[in-house]
């Protein structure tokens, strides 16, 4: 019981676990940023912090990793900081009229995405099935992480590169088509366990 109680104490306080609450943090900080700072000033804070955030999703998964400090805690927090960072700045970015028009379409397909995953990956932990991740899932997140920045730059970054609000726009697109296959592989796998049960 001695030794069991630092090993824990030490998985709760490694670099990738902070990494992961860091991530979790920066979702009031980002809604701070965009609805009580203002102009330019509001869109690259919340730019800055959201690339910051994007960084750590990365880091915090190598880190684990390549120290094997992986553990339960931080495989739980680390797909909920993924989807509260994205909720988050989607429906900043619908509040303030980034996203707009049959856009929100594509914010919606991303969004719902989010939360069916969520779903099938707990019922299938309780099937004690795995659906692992494939490397288009993760061009899904590069793309819709990269689609989200340049959003959220937005107006600021378009008047030092016309037109990035629209690249933003055709990237959220294209990570939402991207949603939608990488979803239908947690569906079918999630239908196939339920029949067969």
């Amino acid at each position: 019981m001695e030794q069991y109680a630092p090993r824990q104490r030490q998985s709760l306080t490694n670099l990738p676990n902070v990494l992961t609450y860091a991530r979790i943090l920066a979702v009031p900080a980002l809604v701070a940023c965009l609805q009580f700072l203002e102009g330019d000033t509001a869109r690259w804070c919340a730019f800055a912090l959201f690339v910051a955030a994007a960084v750590t999703d990365y880091l915090d998964g190598y880190l684990a990793r390549a120290w094997a400090q992986q553990s339960t805690l931080g495989g739980m927090l680390d797909p909920i900081a993924d989807k509260l960072i994205v909720g988050a700045a989607l429906l900043m970015l619908v509040y303030d009229n980034t996203i707009n028009g049959l856009s929100i379409w594509a914010a919606i397909v991303i969004l719902s995405r989010e939360i069916l995953v969520s779903g099938l990956r707990e019922f299938l932990a309780e099937l004690n099935v795995k659906v692992h991740v494939t490397q288009l899932a993760k061009w899904k997140t590069t793309v819709q992480m990269v689609a989200l920045a340049v959003l959220l730059a937005g107006p600021a970054a378009d008047k030092i590169y016309p037109g990035v609000v629209t690249a933003g726009l055709c990237l959220l697109w294209l990570a939402a088509l991207l949603t939608l296959l990488t979803g239908y592989d947690y569906l079918k796998a999630a239908v196939r366990h339920a029949i067969e049960r």
